[in-house]
């Protein structure tokens, strides 16, 4: 369903014009219809001459609601502005017109109306040349201009055509499988409960799903939907929607917040964006000056964060970093408004390019400023290689996130980008939905890190047979899915070894000097005279010391099967071929059978097995081993 939404100066007749293209008068409330004011966002429905129904979005037209304005224009396909005949332009025409030319709303019509109140017909060409010379050069230049009266009906139905034909052939809005619901209004209705409106935003929303409230982060469930009074199952982007929420108060919503999927999106106070300073601006932007921001149906005030420029005058352009004073939904794409706080004016606009970013920028980055310009205007393969190496590695459902592309484009990117080597695949999986990607330089970089951090850990521990995993993950400062990734590939490059716990470079042996050789020596022969009742570690260890002990078991000329025993791998694998012989022999074996056979103690026997089933060699039923 495609949405329309109003705009012009206060009285200008756009609630009346509303009402006599749909039947329904949008003021609904009391003080609106005492003072013949819209105050807050009116809704209606319309069928247009070829069948087709649209929404219709009224906004204020005083510059007391312009919060209440951009509250709802955020989501419409088209403009009706609305520009009274006997007054022509006015401030708010020019202010509205401004912000339509902002937020890149290029298709719409133009309504002058009250023409039953002119009888000049020179007069009426005036107003329309008027009207002409203030929408050249913006969003709206090449509008029709209609001449109509709400009272007599003159003009209505072509009115109607050119609203059907700026409507024609608009693209539909992009499903990301990720919706988002801008609350323009919440209210109770009796035996229904919480109800949330606004326009749907990247995906669909069904009957019975789960859904969270954000920033606030309270959840509930999708009860009811309905599009102008139309019960449905599911509703698609683009919609108006009245959404029937159960287990969440009308309390515990408000204008602003984001209706969606759990998991979906997260709140941000940090943003950034690119941003026009209108011509007529009175006011200069300075770096650090507080702003106003309106983004979708949400306004909160914000530090505004000025990049590669000193002050921006009327006109001109820059990228901005804004600091919020109150978190807020957003995503790449979103179009925003600011204006002053005081006086209340605005300011100027633009596009979010990261809701976001990980930190503040240096102002003056030549880096930053580049990574920027290709997020604003670079191609779909320049945005994800820019976010890739902006973030060193990423995960499909980031990249789908950061880009705001559709999820089949993110995968056709990411085969080519393989294929061209532009960017490394961690995890190499056949499906880029469970992958992880990095920048060919950050590769490199996490290969010479890695290797460099070894290299030390062997010079600083000779007699180490590795480093401990979870010490190297946290030298390398990786998430453990992003470090298992990274050891595997490296692993399967050879760039280091990796087994069980520990990680070694490549070439690293553990040897032992002459003088440490004449040192072991004794000990080994007191293994070899009794390798299956040897010496414990803590009398080898007094021996030799801790670190020639450690040597001689990462050089695996001892092996450790308990904290106190220590074998030989001659004495290890003599008794292993024994007790695979009685086994076979006689179904099982026990540890009397073991220590008998080796005339050794129950120390060593109990160990011994109990390391067979800590390499899956044996396993314990009852009292005695099996074969595993």
């Amino acid at each position: 369903m495609h949405i329309i939404g109003t705009a012009g100066h206060v009285d200008h007749g756009k609630s009346t014009l509303i009402a006599a293209l749909t039947g329904t008068h949008p003021d609904r409330l009391k003080e609106e219809k005492d003072r013949e004011m819209t105050i807050e966002l009116g809704f209606a429905s319309l069928r247009l001459p070829n069948g087709e129904e649209i929404g219709i979005i009224d906004v204020p037209g005083h510059r007391d609601f312009i919060g209440n304005m951009l509250a709802g224009i955020g989501g419409i396909d088209a403009a009706l502005l609305v520009i009274a005949a006997d007054e022509g332009v006015s401030a708010q025409t020019r202010e509205h017109l401004a912000i339509l030319d902002l937020l890149e709303i290029d298709r719409g019509v133009i309504a002058m109306t009250k023409i039953d109140l002119i009888e000049d017909a020179e007069w009426l060409e005036l107003v329309e040349m008027e009207i002409r010379e203030l929408i050249s050069g913006t969003s709206l230049a090449d509008s029709p201009i209609i001449p109509v009266s709400a009272r007599s009906g003159e003009g209505i139905e072509q009115l109607l055509l050119q609203i059907q034909a700026s409507l024609a052939d608009i693209p539909d809005r992009k499903n990301l499988g990720k919706p988002r619901l801008p609350v323009d209004r919440v209210f109770t209705l009796t035996g229904f409960g919480t109800v949330v409106t606004g326009t749907l935003l990247d995906g669909t929303f069904k009957i019975g799903d789960e859904i969270i409230c954000l920033p606030g982060g309270k959840t509930g469930r999708i009860r009811g939907l309905q599009n102008h009074h139309h019960k449905l199952q599911k509703i698609d982007p683009g919609f108006r929607a009245a959404v029937n929420i159960v287990n969440l108060n009308h309390q515990d919503i408000a204008r602003g917040d984001v209706i969606t999927h759990p998991g979906d999106y997260k709140p941000t106070s940090l943003l950034d964006a690119h941003f026009r300073l209108l011509p007529e601006s009175a006011f200069p932007i300075k770096h650090n000056m507080q702003v106003k921001l309106f983004i979708n149906a949400s306004e909160t005030t914000a530090s505004l964060r000025l990049l590669g420029a000193q002050t921006l005058s009327p006109g001109e352009e820059a990228f901005i970093q804004l600091r919020l004073d109150h978190p807020i939904v957003a995503a790449k794409g979103d179009r925003i408004i600011l204006r002053l706080p005081s006086p209340s004016e605005t300011l100027g606009g633009g596009v979010v390019l990261d809701p976001e970013p990980r930190v503040l920028y240096k102002r003056f980055n030549q880096s930053n400023l580049d990574r920027m310009d290709t997020m604003l205007s670079g191609t779909d393969e320049d945005l994800l290689i820019e976010i890739i190496q902006s973030l060193k590695t990423s995960n499909f459902a980031t990249l789908e996130q950061k880009s705001a592309l559709l999820p089949e484009v993110v995968k056709d990117l990411i085969t080519s980008l393989l294929e061209k080597e532009q960017i490394i695949s961690l995890k190499s999986s056949p499906n880029p939905v469970k992958d992880h990607f990095a920048s060919p330089d950050y590769w490199q970089e996490l290969k010479e890190k890695t290797t460099a951090i070894l290299n030390s850990f062997h010079h600083r521990n000779p007699f180490k047979a590795g480093m401990n995993r979870e010490d190297l993950r946290a030298a390398l400062g990786l998430s453990q899915l992003i470090f298992d990734a990274t050891l595997d590939k490296l692993a399967a490059e050879q760039q280091l070894v990796q087994k069980g716990n520990l990680v070694w470079a490549p070439d690293h042996q553990v040897t032992l000097s002459e003088a440490q050789e004449q040192i072991v020596a004794p000990v080994l022969a007191e293994f070899q005279a009794t390798p299956f009742s040897p010496p414990d570690i803590s009398k080898v260890e007094a021996s030799i010391g801790p670190d020639l002990l450690e040597g001689l078991i990462s050089s695996g000329r001892l092996i450790a099967v308990s904290d106190s025993v220590l074998f030989t791998p001659e004495a290890i694998h003599a008794m292993q071929d024994w007790v695979r012989e009685i086994i076979l022999q006689n179904g099982d074996v026990s540890l009397a059978q073991l220590r008998d056979h080796f005339q050794n103690s129950r120390k060593y026997a109990s160990a011994t097995l109990e390391y067979f089933d800590s390499i899956g060699f044996t396993y314990r039923k009852g009292d005695v081993r099996g074969l595993r």
